[in-house]
């Protein structure tokens, strides 16, 4: 499958339950463009809401509201953002997905407690439901930091091979499944919760890109 090339305009900083309408065009070589940013010309739609199927991940909203997550973070320690770090380097080099996307998956899933179970029963630092586990092959405590790290970066990694390693669809894929991007012509579903979750995955995953180069440049210089 050949997937549709996407280049992303997103406004940073939006609140966690910010909700922001998204518009979107075709141009001429069949790329889709989408933009947050309400546009002044007149090519731009609105992509429209549509509910996601119920009882799938898409359609579970989070945190620790009534019908929200069942169990929702509770670790504040500033630890906790690097105490599984060998995990995530391991799966990165094994899968060859970016430890900053790994990480900005974990942070907008659990805010890397490993202890999270959402209303629709995904669990564990990168939320991965019961059924996914076993379809990954995963065997073992699916709570346990490193299986589940191993476990939703392979996912991540299946994901990008079907979509041609395009980085947009596989974190919407990561949530609503790769059979809604299907089911949408392989873009990004008009999923709301879909659509906030690209949007705070994308704003970590280029934070901690930043931060990695900064680091890297840092010890290049001693």
């Amino acid at each position: 499958m050949k997937s549709t090339g996407l280049v992303v305009a997103l406004v940073l900083g939006w609140g966690a339950l910010a909700r922001a309408d998204v518009y979107s065009w075709v141009d001429g070589e069949g790329v889709a463009h989408f933009t947050n940013m309400k546009p002044a010309n007149g090519k731009w739609k609105k992509v429209l809401d549509s509910e996601a199927p119920h009882g799938s991940k898409a359609a579970a909203q989070r945190g620790s509201c009534d019908r929200c997550d069942k169990i929702s973070s509770h670790d504040t320690s500033p630890e906790r953002f690097h105490r599984y770090d060998q995990y995530i380097n391991e799966a990165s080099q094994l899968y060859r997905i970016p430890v900053p996307l790994i990480r900005a998956v974990i942070k907008v899933e659990s805010d890397y407690d490993p202890h999270v179970v959402s209303s629709m029963d995904c669990k564990g630092l990168m939320q991965v439901h019961p059924d996914v586990y076993i379809d990954m092959g995963s065997q073992g405590d699916i709570f346990e930091p490193r299986e589940n790290i191993m476990t939703g970066t392979r996912l991540l990694r299946w994901l990008a091979n079907r979509v041609d390693g395009d980085l947009v669809l596989t974190i919407a894929g990561y949530h609503a499944g790769l059979g809604s991007l299907a089911k949408y012509g392989y873009t990004v579903p008009p999923y709301a919760y879909t659509r906030q979750y690209l949007k705070m995955v994308l704003e970590r995953y280029y934070q901690y890109k930043a931060e990695e180069t900064r680091a890297r440049a840092q010890e290049g210089s001693r």
